[in-house]
């Protein structure tokens, strides 16, 4: 299985490097919702190898791995996630008292449940720097990238960088700086083939806002309202609050799946950006201009409006909902205007602030018709719902037999049952068909003592239907005259007419459209910095904003994981913190309570579900906060402080690697300064690397962080600490398409264009790159030979048997289980020893031939890496050299074939 990673790719496109934002694989990993849970840890830490083990066989990087942990955020960043974790506090203990209160009501009405099981509920909260989950993480992450190096020839060549929750910075902006600080060497390679995974809407901007030619985005598919079992009874079909606790049908002659859940294996999609490039070039494009049209500028000022829409660090303008259209309106106006501005709203993310308010203004301009129009559309919207009631109600038949007279499934793969006894059960259908029809007489009718029909007493019908769900109240009626006064009045507890506060408000805003512009394209302006208001101004109101200021203080520090956690965490999650530092979160005497709130509102903020309200929480003040902790910090054990400390990006490279002699020697010298790495030995990567303290050294054994894994005994693999390249504050990232950068090959059709063209059938993603590959098909009889030798039960409660297997996970070459450990099922039969794929000896480590000249390790690697690599480098017309893509090898007289926005994977033809 192992020597699939290094064929080419089946779908027909090589990628260089696979960013992987590991949050996004994190999370379904240890508390899926389509798949029973992970029991403990362990199985948490295999199922996030699993992952990995499935995306890098999908896409099979050339180059380099790149993973990123969420590390400590910006402030403006931090705000956001206090809030979901809150909410998420505060759901999880509200769903969990629901929970018992319908299972005693049920209970008491004789209903049949599983015995209650006892398991400590999963926080997710854990998954914030700082941690011991995420410490852990950290070191199993470690083993698993030698056990890769060690074992999978796909991985032989590859440079693997981790950056985990001790570095600072969000996952996804760490892979950012990475690229832009290596698009800035003069050895980066123009042509370079990007994959970064991650589900974030903003990783399109982010990926746009580099500017590079080849970036493609893989990305989970998205399959609403997938059947989830009822967390009572673990039954299909229902949600808690609907469970009566029924007795369990019987599923199948033999009962042979009712615990398991319809497991089916999670499909993938790419978003190529130049597709998305072309779409926009085309959108973007405008003729007559006073100055010269760059299309490359015009990405740039789209990315930043879609900021008026909403991001992680600002709400949005009232008046711009993305559902609305706003993007495109937005687009339409910018158009328009943008011949008055006399140039583009940005550049290489600096703000030009004076042409942003006239797009703002004019947004302002028809702000009143935008409101007036979403209540018209949402009253349309209602009046639909409550006509598609009516009629579902007047269609639906008046009786419907139940019990085993029930109607089937067409396509039920289970035989019908004989009916038992079916005088009984036709008997008990009748009475529970008239006892429905007594209880169900009109709403406006009481009854008497003696069932007939009383006139007096009777329940008025409300206006609107009985099944109308009750409207949150809207106090500020953004439709209605006033509108901006009711808004400052309930949103802020001001006037309107205060000028002063609402242009704080505003410059607060532009702030932070300058500051999150920053991020994407600069990287972070300011630690320190957030937007401290929970709801946006008006469009309107951004007059002259042309000179307010939109500088940040240089020189700001990120905050320290465990001050992180103290300014993110409910007191609810405070068993995660030292006991000292939890008191302060529970103490009424501790003088920072009032950051800990117990309860809290939600704002719906015009919205219908508490999700999309706006959780009224105080904001923290980082001077109190710091003030408190300096009395808790002596309390801190050594390791909490080693968890405490910021840390860095850890490179890791196997015995094959150019590199690794290299880095072997640093070690042997005992090299203390940082060294540049030679980008000739890297694939063009630079930065600077320093001695790490707990590396993986070959021929040490690496120890397995999980029980059940197995040492790695034989290791080959090195690691080093490794720097980004360094640059002054003051540096300029240009926002340009690099030069000897090659435009893909067109994609889009003419029919492409059209907004309908598929013949009104829903869209549906194209499958693979190639739109003239035909996928490989199976007949019936290969469809029958799978289902005799795959049995459908093989999706048990605790295996993950729908990811791809691994090579070594569940090997019999485990550790010892201690005393009362559980051992991971079995997740693959066919296993070979770790050294079983090593080929011949390659030359580097032959020794040398009479009469040769004493070469260093790394040069000997260097001289002799044709022998046993498996592309030959050739020159490309530069400053070096880079090794040749598998495209590169194939039939050059094949053209390139169009490929669509979005490709899925689950379904990939056959290699």
């Amino acid at each position: 299985f192992n020597c699939i990673h290094s064929k080419p790719n089946p779908n027909e496109v090589e990628f260089d490097n696979l960013y992987l934002d590991m949050n996004g694989i994190i999370h379904p990993c240890t508390h899926p919702e389509d798949k029973p849970a992970p029991k403990n840890e362990d199985e948490m830490m295999v199922a996030i190898f699993e992952y990995i083990d499935r995306i890098f066989n999908i896409v099979r990087p050339r180059r380099l791995l790149y993973m990123a942990i969420d590390g400590v955020a910006p402030r403006a960043k931090m705000n956001q996630q206090r809030s979901r974790r809150f909410r998420a506090s505060k759901e999880g203990m509200e769903a969990a008292e629901e929970k018992q209160k319908i299972r005693r009501e049920i209970l008491a009405k004789g209903g049949i449940l599983p015995p209650e099981e006892v398991k400590e509920r999963f926080d997710s909260n854990c998954i914030t720097p700082g941690t011991e989950f995420m410490d852990n993480l950290a070191k199993c992450l470690r083993y698993y990238i030698a056990d890769r190096l060690n074992s999978d020839p796909g991985w032989k060549n590859l440079t693997v960088i981790l950056s985990d929750a001790s570095a600072p910075g969000e996952g996804e902006h760490k892979i950012m700086d990475y690229i832009r600080r290596q698009r800035a060497q003069p050895n980066h390679d123009p042509n370079t083939h990007h994959c970064l995974c991650g589900a974030d809407a903003d990783l399109i901007m982010l990926g746009l806002a580099t500017h590079e030619p080849n970036f493609t985005i893989i990305r989970e598919e998205f399959k609403p309202n997938k059947p989830k079992p009822c967390a009572l009874c673990n039954q299909m079909g229902h949600e808690v609050k609907d469970c009566q606790g029924l007795p369990r049908e019987k599923q199948g002659k033999h009962d042979q799946f009712a615990d398991s859940l319809p497991i089916a294996e999670q499909e993938f999609i790419f978003i190529r950006l130049c597709v998305l490039r072309e779409y926009l070039e085309r959108e973007l494009t405008m003729a007559s201009l006073p100055f010269t049209f760059d299309f490359e500028r015009s990405v740039d000022d789209w990315v930043f409006m879609c900021f008026f829409v909403g991001n992680d660090f600002l709400p949005h303008l009232p008046s711009l909902e993305i559902r609305e259209g706003a993007i495109d309106r937005l687009v339409n106006i910018y158009k328009n205007v943008v011949h008055k501005t006399g140039g583009y709203l940005t550049e290489s993310g600096f703000v030009n602030l004076q042409r942003v308010q006239m797009i703002m203004l004019a947004v302002g301009e028809v702000e009143d018709s935008i409101f007036k129009k979403r209540k018209d559309d949402d009253d349309n919207f209602k009046r639909r719902q409550k006509e598609k009631r009516k009629r579902m109600k007047r269609d639906q038949p008046s009786f419907i037999p139940g019990g085993q007279f029930s109607p089937q499934a067409l396509g039920n793969r289970s035989s019908p049952q004989a009916i038992s006894n079916p005088r009984q059960a036709a008997f008990e259908m009748r009475m529970h068909d008239r006892q429905n029809s007594t209880t169900s007489s009109s709403p406006n009718t009481s009854l008497n003592s003696d069932g007939s029909p009383s006139l007096a007493g009777g329940i008025k019908r409300k206006a609107e239907d009985s099944d109308s769900e009750p409207e949150p109240e809207d106090n500020i009626r953004l439709w209605e005259t006033g509108w901006k006064q009711r808004y400052y009045k309930n949103k802020f507890d001001v006037d309107a007419s205060d000028e002063k506060f609402r242009r704080k408000v505003v410059q607060s805003y532009v702030e932070g459209l300058c500051w999150v512009l920053r991020y994407y394209y600069q990287g972070c302006a300011s630690w320190n910095w957030y937007y401290p208001f929970h709801y946006a101004p008006f469009a309107s109101d951004f007059e002259g904003i042309a000179d307010m200021p939109s500088d940040f203080e240089k020189g700001s520090k990120p905050f320290k994981p465990l001050e992180q956690l103290m300014g993110v965490f409910p007191a609810a999650s405070g068993n995660f913190l030292p006991p000292t530092w939890r008191k302060l979160m529970t103490d009424p005497e501790s003088s920072i309570i009032d950051f800990y709130p117990e309860d809290f509102a939600i704002d719906l903020n015009g919205k219908k579900y508490a999700w999309q309200g706006v959780a009224l929480l105080p904001f923290v003040d980082e001077r109190r906060l710091r003030a408190a902790l300096e009395e808790v910090y002596p309390d801190l054990t050594p390791e909490e402080s080693r968890r405490n400390s910021l840390g860095g990006d850890v490179l890791f490279v196997g015995k094959h690697h150019p590199l690794c002699d290299f880095i072997v020697e640093q070690y042997k010298t005992k090299n203390t300064e940082p060294v540049d790495i030679p980008p000739e030995l890297c694939h063009g990567i630079q930065g600077k690397l320093t001695l790490n303290e707990n590396a993986v050294l070959p021929d040490q054994t690496v120890e397995s962080p999980v029980p059940m894994l197995r040492d790695l005994a034989q290791n080959s693999a090195v690691s080093i600490s490794f720097k980004d390249p360094q640059f002054d504050e003051d540096f300029v990232f240009k926002a340009i398409v690099l030069p000897g950068a090659k435009k893909p090959a067109p994609v889009l059709k003419p029919g492409d264009w059209e907004k309908t063209n598929n013949d009104g059938r829903p869209w549906r993603p194209q499958l693979n790159f190639n739109r003239d590959r035909k996928p490989v098909h199976l007949d019936q009889s290969a469809f029958r030979t799978l289902g005799h030798t795959m049995p459908r039960e093989r999706g048990m409660p605790g295996m993950y048997a729908n990811a791809v297997p691994l090579g070594t996970y569940g090997s019999p070459y485990t550790r010892p289980l201690l005393s009362g450990q559980q051992q991971i099922p079995k997740l693959l039969s066919n296993l070979r020893p770790q050294e079983s794929w090593r080929g011949p000896t390659p030359l580097f480590q032959q020794a040398p031939t009479a009469g040769a000249a004493p070469l260093l390790a790394w040069n000997r690697m260097l001289q002799s890496q044709n022998q046993y690599q498996p592309s030959q480098y050739q020159g490309l017309g530069g400053p070096m050299s880079y090794p040749q893509r598998p495209e590169d090898r194939m039939d050059r007289g094949r053209q390139p074939c169009p490929a669509p926005l979005c490709v899925p994977l689950g379904k990939r033809p056959m290699p």
